[in-house]
């Protein structure tokens, strides 16, 4: 784990420019004095060197089953997104804050929802058994990193969205479907490593 620990706080220390879901999409107008919500999100990185990531629960409002890391919207409580993203990693599938050590983060990527999320990169201390919340949460499930550092085995794929074709980043891993943000900002890591 202290290769790994290494090679992730050589990568989170390059300087590179922010990402958006509208990195594929060059022609999206944005609104004119439009203001981002702040959030964040946990790449829990297991001793295994797995990632930890959760498909959100069917019953949501908001992007029901789709993948995402642990995290969430910066909260009046939460002093900065890091805070936000522990908390929720904590709520959402058990992971006790006091058990990640935070590397650090990659740049904040803004989503089409209107969020400028802040994805930090932490090491989960021993054996951890996700307890997911069923209110947010239907399943955990984890990745090995070296197939999310792969770069070959992203592509971009494109669907209609409010009228137009929307390309995103994809990430396919057996079952699981990872796509858009989450894929965007496990490719953005792996183009850093």
């Amino acid at each position: 784990m202290s290769r790994l620990r290494e090679r992730l706080a050589d990568a989170l220390a390059k300087p590179s420019d922010g990402s958006s879901d509208y990195d594929l999409n060059p022609d999206t107008v944005l609104p004119a004095g439009r203001e981002l919500r702040p959030a964040g999100v946990l790449m829990a990185i297991t001793p295994a060197e797995t990632v930890l990531l959760t498909v959100r629960s069917p019953k949501l409002k908001h992007h029901p089953g789709q993948v995402s890391f642990p995290g969430g919207k910066q909260e009046p409580t939460d002093p900065a997104p890091v805070d936000a993203a522990l908390r929720e990693s904590e709520e959402e599938i058990g992971l006790p804050h006091g058990r990640v050590e935070i590397l650090g983060a990659l740049p904040v990527h803004e989503t089409v929802t209107g969020f400028a999320v802040s994805p930090f990169v932490g090491l989960v201390d021993g054996e951890f058994e996700p307890r997911p919340e069923a209110g947010e949460v239907a399943e955990v499930f984890e990745v090995p990193f070296a197939v999310l550092t792969d770069l070959g085995r992203y592509r971009v794929e494109c669907r209609a969205w409010r009228g137009l074709v929307r390309r995103y980043w994809v990430v396919p891993f057996g079952p699981y479907y990872i796509w858009g943000a989450t894929a965007r900002m496990l490719r953005g890591l792996a183009v850093r490593l």
